[in-house]
């Protein structure tokens, strides 16, 4: 990364920051935050985290187009910087297809999309539908559920475990593995604090990922880790340490963002009655209800880039290698894109948001959250006619990148 100063950077307002999303009170609402970044600075040196904070809804088109996702630190890197007990982390990162551009992105993602294919996902619908009805089988009689552990958690580890070809008896174990992991994508400081269980839950699902392989390669079946294994291009395949940083990758993209639409849309819409009802009434605007919880609280709310070029954006010189902070949630609330933005309206129509990212990185994985998001909203609209909130404060994750609720009680 450049550590050149911005020729702006005298110009900078201290109370304009990203870091303020630490505040438990802006965590719990960013969007004033972002407001301010689309009105006052679109493209903005933020002084606090070194890093440009991109926010206008097209301009962030254009970082997730034209900037690298080469973006994690190499092992190299990081011992330099006196972080060498992070290496392990690195040795996984850099394998991963997120942190991938161009041909090395493209070989595995391409080998990836074989085992994932809107085909064999959709296959899934009825399936999905029947462990949504057996999770809620099991609240349904008491009356009341916490949304996030008894459906919205246990959900997308169970679907994402059965489609990888691990045990779903596995699920809490993944899920917990996968929260530590989003951790270290999702934040924008390192804590110290919270390094070693991180470092000790990877060390943790690279074993169980090797031992899966192994179980694979002695039984092949028919899921994602034999189709990882196998998958081909012109005489190219994955390597082993591959095979388990993209099972690391898809296991934890496949629950983080799925449970946080299907708690985050439940929370959205028990603070809107008019567009429940609105939906009860209709159930055919599902699709475009979820397409607007995805816009309106987005589950991922930015991602970073590298410029790979010295680059001009919204009237600011962007250096070659600085970093870029593509804010999607508060593009998702641009009013230059959307019309009165921070309405949640099910049927808002020309809803092209960013909730999936855009480009050669968009998440192939959302067809699927799709699905898993429509079992989970028809299934609780048709059992649970009075659906309401509980009345206790609500509690979101300290993940800045990963929007999402510790829990959701409810009762119905």
């Amino acid at each position: 990364m450049s550590t050149e100063t911005p020729s702006m950077m005298g110009q900078q307002d201290p109370t304009l920051s990203l870091f303020y999303l630490l505040e438990p009170d802006v965590l719990g609402n960013p969007y004033p935050l972002y407001h301010r970044f689309l009105n006052e600075a679109p493209v903005y040196w933020d002084p606090f985290l070194h890093t440009w904070v991109v926010t206008r809804y097209a301009e962030v088109i254009t970082v997730l187009t034209h900037f690298s996702a080469n973006r994690s630190p190499s092992p190299e890197q990081l011992t330099g910087m006196g972080l060498s007990k992070l290496v392990p982390l690195a040795q996984v990162l850099v394998k991963q297809m997120l942190f991938l551009d161009g041909a090395a992105h493209a070989r595995i993602r391409g080998l990836a999309a074989k085992a994932f294919t809107p085909r064999r996902v959709e296959q899934l619908r009825s399936h999905i539908q029947e462990i949504t009805e057996r999770l809620l089988d099991v609240v349904q009689d008491t009356g009341h559920m916490d949304m996030i552990a008894d459906l919205a958690d246990p959900l997308p580890a169970i679907v994402t475990a059965e489609l990888l070809g691990v045990p779903t008896s596995d699920w809490r174990q993944l899920t917990a593995w996968s929260t530590d992991f989003a951790e270290a994508l999702g934040n924008l400081q390192h804590n110290p604090d919270n390094s070693g269980r991180i470092l000790h839950s990877l060390e943790e699902m690279c074993a169980y990922f090797r031992h899966a392989i192994r179980a694979h390669q002695a039984h092949p079946r028919d899921d994602l880790i034999s189709a990882l294994l196998t998958a081909e291009v012109d005489g190219d395949r994955l390597s082993e340490e591959e095979v388990v940083a993209n099972s690391i990758m898809l296991m934890t993209g496949g629950q983080e963002t799925t449970t946080n639409l299907i708690g985050n849309g439940t929370l959205t819409l028990l603070r809107h009655p008019d567009q429940l009802e609105k939906l009860r009434a209709d159930r055919s605007l599902i699709h475009s209800t979820i397409e607007e919880m995805l816009r309106y609280e987005s589950p991922i709310q930015y991602t970073s880039r590298l410029a790979p070029e010295d680059f001009q954006l919204g009237g600011q010189t962007i250096h070659k290698r600085q970093a870029v902070l593509a804010v999607m949630g508060a593009a998702n609330r641009d009013p230059e894109r959307f019309p009165d933005p921070d309405r949640f309206d099910i049927c808002r129509q020309d809803n092209r948001h960013l909730a999936f990212a855009w480009a050669a990185h968009f998440c192939f994985g959302a067809p699927l959250a799709r699905i898993e998001a429509q079992a989970a909203f028809e299934s609780m609209l048709r059992r649970m006619p009075n659906l309401s909130l509980d009345p206790v404060p609500t509690a979101w994750r300290d993940n800045l990148g990963f929007r999402g609720l510790i829990m959701l009680p409810v009762s119905f």
